[in-house]
């Protein structure tokens, strides 16, 4: 039987350093999800056909871009801003956060879509300011897989956050700001768990322009990570 093919996602990590100690948002998983159920993970999600079609406040640095770029078949700009928007997008459907620059005027969302709060609320998503810090495929044996792009933030970037997205029978039940630290003994995928460790060295560093992106992802049933 033939692997699943992964489809693109994206996820966002939102990080406060307005203290000592920075602290990371995760989010629990409801236990009745087929993938990953009751784990703490990063909010994010599938990309959308809107999110290609959304339109932007500012642009992803050149160097995040290649970045996106890098080991991608039919590789563009477009696919690459559009992976950002939609780390920006699930991270408002799953938590109520939203990520943006207000007063800049009116803003008009793909109809029927997940940007429509951005357009009630008058806030343009921004893409000034994420990073880009990982990116994971699913292993084959996964009935569900992904090849996802981990975006960082940082929490001075939210402009508001809409209550009741999530709670008990939302998709994440529970929402905690958690230290790395504190995000370690928390019921987390390996993947996660991998994904601190390397975020945690790029933060330390003071996440110099041209470092290295890890590249998680599974080869002839090894774990293998290259650097992009």
């Amino acid at each position: 039987m033939s692997a699943t093919r992964p489809v693109d996602a994206a996820s966002l990590i939102l990080i406060d350093d307005r203290e000592r100690v920075p602290k990371i948002l995760m989010g629990k998983r409801h236990h009745e999800l087929k993938f990953m159920p009751s784990k703490f993970v990063f909010p994010g999600g599938r990309l959308d056909l809107s999110d290609r079609r959304a339109s932007a406040f500012g642009a992803l640095d050149h160097q995040v871009e290649a970045k996106l770029c890098m080991r991608v078949a039919r590789a563009s700009p477009a696919r690459a801003r559009a992976l950002a928007l939609a780390a920006l997008r699930e991270t408002y459907e799953e938590t109520g956060i939203l990520i943006g620059e207000p007063e800049l005027g009116d803003y008009s969302a793909p109809k029927n879509s997940g940007w429509m709060k951005f357009e009630s609320e008058k806030i343009w998503p921004s893409l000034d300011g994420l990073e880009f810090v990982a990116r994971a495929i699913t292993p084959p044996r996964y009935p569900r897989r992904y090849d996802t792009r981990f975006f960082l933030c940082l929490a001075e970037k939210i402009i508001k956050q809409i209550e009741g997205h999530a709670g008990p029978d939302k998709e994440l039940t529970a929402l905690e700001w958690v230290t790395f630290e504190e995000a370690k003994t928390l019921d987390i995928p390996t993947i996660t768990a991998l994904i601190l460790d390397a975020l945690s060295e790029q933060w330390k560093a003071g996440l110099p322009r041209f470092r290295p992106i890890p590249f998680f992802y599974s080869k002839n049933g090894q774990h293998l990570c290259d650097m992009l």
